[in-house]
């Protein structure tokens, strides 16, 4: 997939990239036309310094010499204006584009399918959406402007070079296709070290966001050393990949340059051989020589932004692979739903991950699966693990794509609905506890963004953490920290219980709710969840099946698909896996 991208239309990427300034055009043709008025300054210059050696030091012209050197400290202050305006507001633009992209950006990571999170490193998002985009921001500015102004200047300082000696210009432009030549064939050696520089500082900063997070493991486990050893292996690839990036740079800076100075000294040569030879004057060749200095410039200036530039489109093409990755699919005309009553059926179901070998049927997680769930039903999944359940959980708010069969939820099928009205009707607690960093007032509150104090304080009082918030001494207010780590498992619980009372889904999904929790905390929690339970239609995975023998229905599954099903009391009448599975985990107690 990555190839392909690389191999992207320039013109597509060019496309892309200009829709971005539409916004901000007027701001932008403003810095444009101002760029326009510094070059036109830049033009008049020569002129006047030739008139001056010409003709008025000659000829003793004091008043036309002070009333044109006015002039020229006229157009100095209009030009120290101008180029105000540019660094400022040529700035604001490119913060803006850079802003707007990382809005896009952001928003469609928030829609894409489960399995790119599961494919795509936080530190490699991460790089792109922070470090892409602002070479980006640099480039939206300096890139339109540079390239502007360099065009201007090479086609007025040509013009006014030829008014000077037409051929004497010939000889001097003579040498710009070497120049142009040269850059083209150094241009892929910077494109293709650029990009796996960027590559690499992803992989770095996938291993620090990785690192941080896990710090508490790593203490735990003196593994310090370890950590330091994998991050200086990418830290040693990214310096190498920069180091060959800066060695790319280097030969086009160098071979640029010499080319350059190779191109004065032409003018120098060609120029004085004019002169000796009586076809230029004394004014004309001081005039030629500066003109041949704002010839150079737009060079000069296009080898310096040449690696910004490169950087820019890297970075945007980086930034285009994840707006080109393919968002959640909705239906064309979603069937409307209120809120579901919670009659869920699975009918033969077949699911594997997208990842895995289409022929290989081992690969498969869930196969020809098929029950009926009834509304307020509690239905217990167990079983060993690798059976499918919490992937069955996943499959009903379509986390995953369903490859064969169907789900329906109160005889709809759930690709006929929106994501939205499917998953409002849903409510998940999971094992692994997500707390956002902020208050916990505005965790429970994520369950119902429009909550008021009040149903937000209900829902903690269900969820049995009411009585401790008030002990702290922010209360509700208190900061969690990041991921919770200011809380105990069990309150970083009970904090998701509330979200989801506060949620009122009409289906409940608790997926091994319970299982990393001590046996009084456990008991704490599961009084609050069979009130949340109550009047829901209920799904449970749990491997502690001492927590489920209350379900109204237990469903033993396997890779194999179901092996058993029914009440507790039955299950363990059958003498089968699930009395098995239970009388292992009592003596084990």
């Amino acid at each position: 997939m990555k190839r392909e991208k690389d191999n992207l239309p320039k013109q597509h990427l060019i496309r892309k990239f200009a829709s971005y300034y539409k916004p901000h055009m007027a701001l932008f043709l403003t810095d444009l036309f101002c760029a326009l008025v510094v070059a036109a300054c830049d033009l008049f210059y020569p002129q006047i310094a030739k008139n001056i050696i010409n003709d008025y030091v000659p000829n003793q012209n004091l008043r036309l010499l002070l009333i044109w050197s006015g002039v020229l400290l006229g157009i100095y202050l209009l030009k120290m204006a101008l180029n105000y305006f540019i660094q400022f507001w040529g700035h604001v633009v490119g913060v803006r584009i850079q802003g707007d992209m990382r809005r896009d950006m952001f928003r469609h990571l928030q829609k894409l399918p489960f399995i790119y999170f599961d494919e795509t490193k936080t530190g490699s998002i991460l790089s792109r959406i922070v470090n892409d985009l602002q070479d980006i921001a640099e480039l939206s500015h300096h890139g339109p402007e540079d390239l502007f102004l360099s065009m201007v200047m090479l086609i007025g300082s040509f013009i006014m070079l030829a008014r000077i000696n037409i051929a004497l210009t010939g000889i001097i432009f003579a040498v710009v296709p070497f120049i142009a030549v040269l850059a083209i064939v150094l241009r892929k050696e910077l494109r293709d070290t650029s990009r796996k520089s960027r590559e690499e500082i992803a992989e770095v900063n996938a291993n620090v966001e990785t690192a941080i997070a896990g710090i508490r493991v790593s203490k735990a486990y003196t593994t310090a050393d370890y950590e330091n050893a994998k991050f200086d292996e990418a830290n040693e690839r990214f310096k190498k990949a920069r180091g060959r990036s800066y060695r790319a740079m280097g030969h086009f800076n160098a071979s640029m340059n010499f080319f350059q100075d190779l191109l004065y000294l032409v003018s120098l040569f060609a120029g004085g051989m004019f002169f000796f030879k009586g076809k230029i004057n004394t004014g004309e060749f001081a005039a030629f020589l500066l003109y041949v200095g704002m010839f150079l410039k737009p060079i000069q200036r296009l080898v310096n932004i040449f690696e910004q530039i490169q950087n820019g489109m890297t970075g945007f093409i980086r930034f285009r692979e994840v707006m080109d990755e393919a968002e959640e699919s909705e239906p064309e005309n979603p069937v409307a739903v209120g809120t579901l009553k919670g009659v869920i059926e699975f009918d033969d179901v077949g699911f594997r991950y997208q990842n895995s070998d289409e022929a290989d049927t081992s690969s498969r997680v869930i196969s020809h699966m098929s029950l009926k769930i009834d509304q307020g039903q509690t239905v217990a999944l167990v079983g060993p693990s690798g059976a499918g359940k919490t992937t069955m959980c996943h499959l009903i708010p379509r986390f995953y794509e369903l490859n064969e069969g169907s789900i329906t939820i109160d005889g709809i099928d759930i690709r006929d609905m929106s994501r939205y009205d499917l998953r409002r009707n849903i409510g998940m607690v999971a094992q692994d506890v997500f707390l956002f960093n902020g208050t916990i007032r505005e965790n429970i509150a994520y369950g119902k963004l429009d909550a008021t104090d009040e149903e937000i304080i209900e829902a903690a009082k269900k969820a049995n953490i009411h009585e401790y918030i008030m002990t702290m001494e922010n209360g509700y207010d208190t900061q969690v920290g990041e991921r919770g780590v200011k809380l105990s498992g069990g309150q970083k619980q009970r904090i998701s219980i509330a979200r989801v009372f506060l949620k009122d889904p009409a289906i409940l999904i608790l997926d091994e709710a319970t299982s990393a929790l001590d046996n009084a905390t456990e008991m704490l929690i599961q009084q609050a969840l069979e009130e949340l339970s109550r009047g829901r239609t209920c799904i449970v995975v749990a491997h502690r099946l001492s927590t489920v023998k209350n379900a109204d229905e237990i469903i033993v599954l396997t890779r194999d698909g179901v092996e058993e099903r029914g009440t507790h009391d039955e299950l363990m009448a059958n003498n089968g896996l699930y009395r098995e599975l239970y009388e292992y985990q009592f003596r084990t107690e």
